[in-house]
């Protein structure tokens, strides 16, 4: 695999089993990268090594005045040279390329992952979390997959070398071959601390990084209530932590360097006085001293990758084991199914929540989070872990027409149903880009915008146009909207959801920002341009109720009312109380049970709360 033919048409099935299996599974996935990387390194490690004999040979050539041997010599030297020059090249080459494939595998199985569970995956791993793994993790791990070859050559090369000289010169070829295995294992005794250290840098890291997303993310509210200082002192507290420890895992590594220094000293000092001391007594030649000693002195390079090795798996295990608690999280298992995409009532067993097709259907819900779960669930996003998997199982799937959407693939059960979140997220790209999305071809952009009143966001959005037409289709939306007002972002992405046209429609507060007379005009646009389709729409205002075809009351899990807005209005006291706003004690007077919730924000007061 090379650079220029990335993305992977298929980064593969990984396996999650735990963050060193991962890792595997990854060196695995690029053996023939690895081997092209090990090969370049034998060359490169090898080349190296020739050069004490050829330096020894000169040494020796030039003692005995032999002009041939040392012109060979000469010879030999330039070769090497040439070899160390190409291997060290085509090494680094392959190793960046190894780096890079792998870290690019790892994105494109986090992408995967993301957009198999859409929005669930920020409600099982915080986001931080997810930003750390996609970004430093990603770099970690492909430091060890790169770094993996590079000390397999620099073993087999220490391997060879010993053997050479103890063939060479088994007197002092002896001492080395003993002395090299003791260097290389000296710091096994300090990596588990020091990795124990490096795990403790990295959580602390990542948990400074989820707090630093939070507050980004959260920096407009924060300053209208005034909470700023307050967590951006929190994030001042955790970066320190981080440093602390970042302190007391270098003080392990910088340990690890000075015995890798100190013991390769020690037996350089052993290796020339006792090699002196052989060659005064004329046992061996000066060249043959010159010889082992430079082998010796050029060992240490190769011993250096054991240093890196233990530090590149030290801080790529727990970067994998992050990655692999992402790309475990599965959701309930999908049979494979030949029939298209499925049509008729949207119903849910566990609720009795029954949206007939093509009627626009209003739930009232006096819990919002109970709300957002029944709206995952309508969806089919109930994503499944470890520990929920048997809860998921127990829990009856809802059913399209007669067709369980559990039984279906991912992205036939995406396109039958289409749920967009309370706090839906817009991409940054033009307007155009944005709108660009799998789609019926049945309702154009147009018509979509219309329907979602987005003409103060066309107009503003063709101010700041590029062109000069003014042609805001063309027009760039920063990262999540943040250009734009709440209310706004609100719409396009109701515009959005509404070019895709699916057969039934899900949406989670869709009028939630907006005031009252634009929520009126997107209520009454968004029920004449489904008109005939399957709608469900998660509200409690009256404007979106007095539209809808049927509304609907869920009480504590169960379906406990169903009709039309102006009746339940006169018959549902509950359904009253949550849309009306009834204060405590009115809810108390009409004699409604305490376990009653009543939404304590209206429409216009969280416009105002959002333009702050």
């Amino acid at each position: 695999m090379q650079i220029r033919d990335l993305p992977y048409s298929d980064p593969g099935d990984p396996d999650v089993r735990s963050g060193p299996r991962f890792l595997y599974w990854l060196g695995r996935n690029q053996l023939g990268g690895q081997l092209k990387s090990l090969g370049w390194g034998l060359l490169h490690q090898l080349s190296i090594a020739g050069l004490p004999v050829t330096v020894g040979v000169a040494v020796q050539a030039v003692i005995e005045r032999s002009g041939a041997r040392l012109a060979l010599a000469g010879g030999l030297i330039v070769a090497l040279g040439v070899l160390i020059a190409v291997g060290d090249t085509m090494l680094h080459r392959t190793a960046v390329t190894n780096w890079i494939t792998a870290a690019a595998r790892v994105q494109q199985l986090l992408a995967r992952k993301t957009a198999e569970l859409g929005a669930a995956l920020t409600r099982r791993v915080a986001a931080g979390e997810v930003v750390a793994v996609s970004t430093g993790d990603v770099e970690k791990i492909g430091w060890f997959v790169e770094a993996l070859s590079r000390f397999l050559a620099a073993a087999i090369a220490l391997v060879v070398v010993c053997v050479g000289l103890v063939i060479y010169l088994p007197t002092l070829g002896v001492l080395v071959a003993v002395a090299m295995p003791v260097l290389a294992l000296a710091v096994l005794p300090l990596l588990p601390r020091a990795t124990r250290r490096a795990d403790e840098q990295r959580e602390k890291a990542g948990k400074a990084t989820e707090l630093a997303s939070d507050t980004v993310a959260g920096l407009r509210v924060l300053r209208g209530i005034g909470g700023e200082e307050l967590f951006l002192g929190r994030y001042r507290r955790a970066s320190q932590e981080v440093r602390k420890a970042a302190v007391r895992s270098a003080r392990m590594w910088a340990l690890i360097s000075a015995v890798q220094v100190l013991l390769p000293g020690i037996l350089l000092i052993s290796l020339v006085w006792y090699g002196a001391t052989l060659a005064r007594e004329g046992r061996i030649d000066v060249g043959q001293l010159v010889t082992v000693y430079s082998a010796a002195t050029l060992m240490l390079f190769p011993l250096r990758h054991f240093e890196e090795i233990a530090m590149a798996y030290s801080f790529s295990r727990p970067s994998a084991q992050r990655a692999v608690r992402v790309l475990s999280l599965r959701r309930s298992d999908r049979t494979a199914t030949e029939a298209g995409v499925p049509s008729g009532d949207l119903y849910d067993p566990a609720t009795g929540l029954m949206a007939h097709r093509g009627q626009f259907t209003a739930v009232v819900c006096g819990d919002p989070d109970e709300a957002g779960r029944l709206a995952e669930r309508l969806g089919g996003h109930a994503q499944t872990g470890e520990d929920d998997t048997e809860a998921a199982k127990r829990e009856p799937s809802v059913l399209l027409g007669a067709v369980a959407l559990d039984e279906l693939p991912l992205d036939t059960a995406r396109t039958a149903v289409l749920v967009q979140d309370k706090d839906p997220v817009l991409l940054s790209g033009t307007l155009q880009e944005l709108l660009d999305v799998p789609s019926s071809g049945l309702v154009t952009a147009e018509e979509a915008l219309e329907a979602a009143q987005c003409g103060d966001v066309l107009a503003a959005l063709a101010q700041a146009s590029p062109d000069n037409d003014g042609d805001p289709m063309r027009t760039r939306i920063t990262e999540r909207g943040r250009s734009l007002s709440g209310g706004q972002r609100q719409r396009l992405a109701l515009a959005r959801s509404l070019i895709t046209d699916p057969e039934a429609l899900v949406l989670d507060e869709p009028t939630s920002a907006v005031d009252s007379h634009t929520e009126a005009r997107v209520a009454a646009g968004v029920a004449g341009l489904r008109r005939g389709r399957t709608t469900v729409a998660f509200a409690s205002s009256p404007l979106l109720l007095d539209v809808a075809d049927r509304v609907v009351l869920v009480h504590e899990g169960s379906v406990v009312a169903a009709g039309t807005h102006r009746d339940l209005l006169r018959s549902e006291p509950r359904y009253r109380a949550v849309v009306t706003r009834e204060t405590d004690e009115e809810t108390a007077a009409n004699g409604l049970p305490d376990d009653v919730t009543v939404p304590a924000m209206d429409n216009s007061t969280q416009e105002i709360e959002e333009r702050a």
